[in-house]
């Protein structure tokens, strides 16, 4: 036992299972859409050779920036996170879904050089730009540019000039309803790197038809194909109505002309209540794939069966069709499938060989490794501020941060990447006093969360069941225990409904608080960006007493 408030947890079980994959098996050639699943939005790609980068936004998770590499587009390796030096990336004080918004990843064949470039909202960095030679080995840092907006992404012509182009507000007095955005470029300066100062140009106005009021033009990708420049965008914002769209121009600085068939990619056009629904697909990137085809990666989300979004925004992709004018997503306007066929030549290694799992699979973690496994991630500060690991397992040292304040917390979270999902975890603690408490916490963000946890009330220990909704906290349910040697703990869902058990003996679970709602792990009920997490937690500021 543990004679100190640290908390040992070892023997950690994710077990995700969805029924849409246990009805589509994979064939020898195919597989699952989304690639990454759980809370990986906004995705950019870009490609050097047969290496293939993709970056998304992870709001005020830590490390900032998830990045991933593939030589195919089918099996991806996860890298860590791009903005990994606190003293650089500091979201400390920021809510969940603000933190790093939208990343653009883009490779310079002029000097061997790729670059990152995102929008931080914190620290006062606003938008900025991180290069390497190598994204393997690490990123420089972060260097401010003199522009506002969002969505930055950056774009080396053929002829050596630099451009970047990114959401910003109308001119002052010109904005005409909500949500009218429009899209800038600016001329970049490589050797400095820096934006020209008054070379920026508004080169969209509201969207493809300012007429018919079109709302939140953003994530702009420029390109450049048989000697025509290509700007594509999201448009209808990032909910139920987003779209793709595309314009070309012969000049980056325009005119650019919609495409007459936009939206290349949406799904608001079909019944609410399909099954097996993909929605909100939109904020792509296009790239050149390993069979000389172009696809393109993108946002959507999978709502459980109560219609509700609690794995958030995860990347898709899809094959696109470049062969007239514009690309099109192919079967990108008719209800998104779960498999694709691979590119030529390419075998499925996903959840194998260190490649990232997709499809339903178990991820089991005994903490024996010298490198945690990147999946598991910190909020608003490195994970390694409050994590050791042991022969034991993992020891987490509790901050003196209850999981509702805006702060860094010592929880080590999992993304929740499936709607039917089991998280098992054995926790070994001892309580000193009421302010201490470790377990389980299921968290949408700082004020819509679970907490399943041991404290001590009086010279008692008490497991209880705490729901916490729109930062108003109340137990659902409270039990005395007695701890003999360590306690296993589970949270089982399946889709909007949610179990919390223990077991004292390490196998005979019970339940504490019956069947719970999931609803307060929905962005429909707790807003913002992200998606759910699941986390080892342990605090010494626990306001959580049973009855």
């Amino acid at each position: 036992m543990q004679t100190k408030k640290t908390a040992v947890f070892s023997n950690v079980v994710y077990n995700g299972d969805d029924h849409i994959y246990n009805s589509n098996p994979l064939k020898s050639d195919e597989f699952y859409t989304p690639i990454l699943q759980g809370c990986y939005p906004d995705p950019a790609i870009t490609k050097k050779g047969d290496d293939y980068y993709m970056v998304c936004s992870s709001f005020a998770m830590f490390p900032g920036v998830p990045i991933f590499h593939s030589k195919d587009l089918v099996n991806w390796t996860d890298l860590g996170g791009v903005l990994n030096n606190v003293s650089e990336f500091n979201p400390h004080d920021t809510g969940i879904s603000e933190g790093v918004y939208a990343p653009g990843i883009t490779y310079n064949p002029h000097n061997d050089t790729f670059y990152m470039i995102v929008t931080a909202f914190s620290g006062g960095l606003g938008n900025i730009i991180v290069k390497t030679n190598d994204p393997m080995k690490g990123w420089g840092s972060p260097i401010k540019l003199a522009f506002g907006g969002i969505d930055p992404s950056i774009f080396f012509d053929d002829n050596g000039k630099s451009y970047i182009v990114h959401n910003d507000a109308p001119d002052k007095g010109k904005e005409l309803y909500e949500g009218h955005r429009v899209i800038k470029i600016w001329e970049y300066d490589l050797n400095i790197d820096k934006v020209i100062p008054g070379s920026d140009k508004i080169i969209v106005d509201g969207g493809v038809n300012l007429s018919k009021k079109p709302i939140w033009i953003e994530a702009p990708h420029l390109y450049k194909k048989d000697g025509k420049y290509y700007l594509m965008c999201a448009e209808g914002g990032t909910g139920d109505n987003h779209s793709e769209v595309i314009f070309s121009s012969d000049n980056p600085k325009g005119p650019f002309k919609p495409s007459s068939n936009n939206p290349i990619l949406t799904q608001r056009y079909f019944p609410k209540d399909r099954t097996n629904k993909v929605d909100w697909a939109g904020h792509a990137d296009l790239i050149l794939g390993p069979d000389n085809k172009y696809y393109g990666v993108f946002l959507g989300i999978r709502p459980n069966n109560q219609d509700r979004v609690n794995t958030g925004r995860e990347t898709f992709i899809l094959p696109v069709d470049w062969s007239g004018d514009f690309p099109v997503f192919e079967n990108g306007l008719i209800p998104l499938q779960p498999k694709l066929k691979m590119p030529a030549g390419v075998t499925n290694k996903t959840g194998k060989e260190g490649f990232f799992p997709n499809g339903n699979f178990v991820f089991t973690e005994n903490f024996a490794s010298k490198n945690l496994d990147y999946r598991w991630i910190g909020l608003r500060g490195p994970r390694e501020n409050f994590i050791s690991l042991s022969k034991k397992g993992l020891e987490i040292t509790p901050f003196e941060v209850s999981i509702k304040e805006v702060k860094p917390t010592s929880t080590l979270f999992y993304r929740q990447q499936h709607n039917t999902f089991l998280f098992t975890a054995t926790v070994d603690y001892k309580p000193q006093s009421e302010r201490d408490l470790a377990g389980i916490v299921c968290l949408q963000n700082e004020r819509f969360n679970y907490v399943f946890g041991i404290t001590k009330k009086g010279d008692d220990t008490f497991i209880l069941l705490e729901r916490t909704e729109k930062g108003q906290s109340k137990i659902i349910a409270s039990s005395k225990i007695k701890i003999i040697n360590s306690l296993r703990l589970q949270v089982k869902a399946t889709g909007d409904n949610y179990e919390f058990s223990y077991a004292v003996n390490g196998i005979d679970f019970e339940n504490l608080g019956g069947v719970v709602s999931g609803d307060i792990l929905s962005t429909n009920i707790a807003g913002g960006f992200t998606g759910a997490l699941v986390g080892l937690y342990a605090t010494a500021a626990n306001d959580a007493h049973p009855e």
